[in-house]
């Protein structure tokens, strides 16, 4: 098998890794976090580059490509910590290719070409990341659906275009869209962990378009895209992070010499090297079988979240510790790397319950190889 990237998606890993090397700086980034976490202008800019369009169907005005390629931008993105939720953009365009085709000329294009951010606004009080806990209510109505509800932790928060929402109907699950601005919708924003965007969204009888009634299925393949988007970007971060440190490390001098030439030191940063090699195989395998059966891509990135959840935590503890204590201070970009470390562990599931889904799915595999 051929794991090489083909010439378009190295040119693409170019392209984005020289964005953010020239356009967002750490400074940049500061500042866009102390404006509330999330700059349009920069969204726009990610826009310019074709970005926003990398999963959108072409007769939408997308560029039709596919997860590797989502995988390629996000790793990127991923070391320069960039605060926009590219990876929302990415998975919610997937989920509305399930929509009518009404509901995909309208929304589609916008999103390809930057001019409508839409996310995923799934969580709830109590979920601990289980997608079939939903108390939010969908009814009927004249022209639509109204959909009453709390979700909690929405990528982006107030300032996205719509979030794509899942509801009870007395016939299950169903996924619904609700546009910003729409009636009975009202949502407030605030920073997280690591200086980016998210907010509560409150539904009361809010007008809602139906995407589809499938919406435990759809959802949890929602679900699974967004653990890899996930895993890419960790590895992009852990491999700054790394950098970062190595450099800190030859930099730094005591009795006279780098400390990079103590060989304890040494060792640390070989053990971050292996956790980062380790992770980008499981974020690559995990990329790949997105296409896959449902159960076999869910027990795939499952397996990919648990080695990164190792992976980032130990990355981000050890760059610390070896930085001592400038490592935890905010004007220094190791600090900053290890609170996004930290967030991305807990993104979309973290170590545990996913720890819980590959024990859950080797059980109901077991029988196959007895």
């Amino acid at each position: 098998m051929d794991f090489d990237f083909s010439d378009e998606q190295e040119q693409l890993r170019e392209a984005v890794s020289r964005w953010v090397a020239k356009a967002y700086p750490f400074e940049r980034r500061r500042t866009i976090v102390a404006g509330g976490g999330l700059d349009r202008a920069t969204f726009a800019e990610l826009a310019e580059l074709g970005l926003t369009a990398l999963t959108v169907p072409e007769a939408h005005g997308g560029l039709g490509m596919g997860a590797v390629e989502a995988m390629v931008v996000l790793e990127q993105l991923g070391k320069g910590m960039v605060l926009e939720p590219l990876g929302q953009q990415l998975v919610s365009a997937g989920v509305l290719t399930h929509a009518g085709a009404a509901l995909q000329a309208q929304w589609l294009p916008r999103m390809a070409s930057g001019e409508a951010l839409l996310t995923l606004a799934q969580q709830e009080r109590g979920a601990r990341y289980r997608i079939d806990h939903c108390s939010t209510l969908a009814t009927p109505a004249a022209n639509g659906w109204r959909l009453s509800g709390t979700k909690h932790i929405v990528p982006g928060g107030d300032r996205a275009d719509g979030w794509i929402v899942p509801a009870n109907t007395a016939d299950g699950m169903a996924l619904f869209l609700v546009a910003a601005g729409a009636p009975g919708v009202r949502a407030s924003g605030y920073l997280t962990q690591d200086g980016s965007r998210a907010g509560d969204l409150q539904l009361d009888q809010a007008h809602a378009t139906l995407i589809t009634h499938q919406g435990q299925a759809v959802l949890q393949e929602a679900m699974d895209a967004l653990v890899a988007c996930a895993c890419a970007e960790g590895v992009g971060l852990m491999d700054a992070t790394l950098a970062i440190t190595a450099d800190y490390l030859n930099t730094r001098q005591q009795f006279g010499v780098p400390i990079a030439s103590f060989q304890a030191l040494r060792h640390r940063v070989a053990d971050m090297k292996m956790q980062l090699e380790l992770a980008r195989s499981m974020s690559y395998y995990a990329t790949l079988k997105l296409g896959a059966p449902a159960a076999e891509r869910s027990l795939a990135v499952s397996r990919a979240k648990v080695q990164l959840g190792q992976s980032l935590r130990f990355v981000g503890q050890q760059a610390v510790q070896l930085h001592g204590g400038i490592g935890v201070t905010d004007e220094y970009i190791v600090s900053h790397c290890f609170k996004k470390l930290t967030q991305l562990e807990m993104t979309a599931g973290d170590t545990l319950h996913h720890l819980g889904r590959v024990s859950d799915g080797l059980q109901d595999t077991a029988g196959v190889f007895a």
